[in-house]
């Protein structure tokens, strides 16, 4: 059972990584990995730079996907397998540690970058705040999914 949950809390952390490389680097554009930390994206260096950055981001999200089904499969193995609820629950559980983790130390603590650096600078903390509060929640409903009912089943 453990392997299985804590698999799913991986996958979660690799989509919702994926989720902010794709959405908010690639699709919006709002901010990119280095962006405020020395690497600007108003120079081709600073893009160079930061899209190298952005693809380290993405491969150590790809790694938590990865890492994530291998843990689901060898919980499979054991006979102990996510039920839809459970798969749900902890894919949320560890999508809102993602948003946490990586806002707390990335937007506050090291200051790499901001949600959205497309607006105003003085706007910028209500993003990162808001970004935050998007962690909270799905923290709340993954866990409030997982309290609901079966997590794991038998094959």
């Amino acid at each position: 059972m453990r392997s299985a949950v804590l698999g799913g809390i991986f996958l979660g952390l690799g989509l919702g990584g994926f989720f902010d490389g794709i959405v908010l680097h690639q699709i919006l554009q709002w901010h990119h990995v280095g962006s405020q930390a020395g690497f600007p994206s108003d120079t081709v260096q600073g893009l160079r730079d930061n899209t190298l950055l952005d693809g380290l981001f993405h491969a150590a999200t790809y790694a938590f996907v990865v890492i994530g089904i291998l843990l689901i499969l060898s919980g499979a193995r054991r006979w102990s397998v996510l039920t839809w609820r459970g798969l749900l629950g902890t894919v949320l559980l560890g999508f809102g540690i993602f948003n946490l983790a990586e806002g707390l130390v990335n937007h506050h603590l090291l200051g790499l970058h901001h949600v959205n650096e497309t607006v105003p600078p003085g706007q910028w903390l209500l993003w990162d705040l808001g970004f935050l509060a998007s962690g909270v929640l799905l923290v709340w409903i993954g866990g409030s999914i997982l309290r609901a009912g079966p997590v794991v089943g038998r094959r």
